[in-house]
């Protein structure tokens, strides 16, 4: 049975009404509902506060008061209105303590609070160090603005405008990339249930994107083979050309990894861009330019002499591509890769083997066949690889550059 006020504590509920209300000599505290809306009222303390407050019919939820918010907060209008929804989920069995507490809670969770446990969470699934600091830098750097805000109050709107800034003070592909980062954290966040849809998801980015099909001539693979120096850029390089793996595999192998007995290189999965262990046949050219490759004494990194990896690509790059003069237009790393498995489909090797070369999961291995087809085509993928080799070797040998091959400053 439904509680009933007294006739003075019900009134309609307006900003001249509510301006009017008091309590009465010897009241603490009292409250008043509304004439219209059945369990919408307002609190009257002594203290002077005053509050907005529901309480649900028996049978519907929690039946006791629940505050909305001060009446100095909320206007009567927004109050009535929150009061609806509130008593309308109530009805359908919802208990409005429990969702103000969990609405609290998630105002509590800020984004730059929860960095650390999504940095934590990729460490943990073993992406590479490299990945991890990029990540890092693009989060509480470009996204320092946000770090104080709950999360589930970060809107598309300021993420767009954010971007533009980045994209002004540190380039168009840093802010599109930040932005791309941005969006894995608030996919991650969704599927933490810290967040129920992705702000930065649709928001137009700063640069057109281009499929990149650029395949070398073999004229520019001779004049990039002949430009390279007995050096670590230059011998990575070459092993771009000869293996078809990634820039970041090649430039951070470890001796440990390599088996000269068994002419074999083992890539760990933590290495590997698709999370994928991988093995790569080493051609006698492959062989040849590692065996040539100095050790560093306390280093299991074979190239560069800092603490991780090569690096310096850019200005290694410039200079290489200045040696190969005009033979060679406009060309990135990542091209050898793509020149290399189509080379090796177009010398007739078969595109299913050209693949497991470069650990691409080709459409012999994907989805339910993968799970069946499980041959590492070991075999296949040497021969592969030295065709390939001899391949370029025939390339380099008939086009020669000596300008390139006598300088060595």
């Amino acid at each position: 049975m439904a509680r009933r006020a007294s006739p003075e504590n019900v009134i309609r509920l307006n900003k001249t009404a509510v301006a009017n209300l008091g309590l009465h000599p010897g009241q603490s505290e009292r409250v008043v509902w509304d004439a219209d809306l059945p369990g919408f009222g307002i609190r009257l303390r002594a203290s002077g506060n005053r509050s907005w407050v529901i309480r649900p019919p028996r049978g519907h939820g929690n039946s006791k008061l629940h505050t909305i918010g001060s009446v100095d907060l909320i206007d009567a209008t927004t109050a009535r209105e929150t009061a609806k929804i509130r008593l309308a989920e109530a009805a359908l069995g919802g208990d409005p303590t429990t969702a103000r507490k969990e609405a609290r809670a998630k105002a509590a969770v800020t984004m730059g609070g929860l960095l650390d446990r999504y940095v934590a969470a990729k460490i943990d699934a073993g992406r590479r160090p490299s990945t991890i600091g990029n990540m890092r830098h693009h989060l509480k750097v470009h996204w320092a603005t946000l770090h104080d805000r709950p999360l589930g109050s970060i809107t598309r709107a300021e993420i767009a405008e954010r971007h533009k800034v980045v994209a002004e003070k540190y380039g168009r592909q840093a802010a599109d990339r930040a932005l791309s980062i941005l969006g894995t954290f608030f996919g991650w966040s969704m599927r933490e249930g810290l967040l129920e849809a992705n702000p930065a998801a649709n928001v137009n980015k700063a640069t057109v994107a281009t499929k990149r099909e650029r395949v070398l001539s073999e004229a520019e693979v001779a004049a990039i083979w002949h430009a390279c120096r007995e050096d670590d850029f230059g011998r990575i390089v070459r092993l771009l050309m000869l293996t078809g793996q990634r820039r970041e595999e090649v430039a951070a192998m470890l001796w440990s990894e390599l088996n000269f007995q068994t002419a074999t290189w083992s890539i760990p999965i933590g290495r590997m861009k698709n999370r994928r262990a991988h093995e790569v046949p080493l051609s006698r050219p492959a062989m040849e330019i590692l065996a040539n490759a100095p050790a560093r004494e306390g280093r299991d990194f074979v190239f560069g002499d800092g603490k991780g990896p090569f690096s310096g690509y850019s200005k290694a790059k410039a200079s290489l591509d200045k040696r190969a003069g005009i033979a060679v237009s406009a060309w990135r790393l990542h091209d050898l890769r793509r020149t290399a498995t189509t080379g090796m489909n177009e010398i007739g090797i078969q595109p299913h083997i050209a693949d497991a070369v470069l650990s691409h999961v080709s459409t012999f291995k994907a989805g339910v066949a993968g799970i069946y087809n499980r041959a590492t085509y070991a075999e296949q993928k040497r021969a592969a690889l030295d065709s390939w080799a001899d391949h370029i070797l025939g390339v380099t040998t008939r086009s020669r550059n000596p300008q390139t091959e006598v300088e060595t400053s």
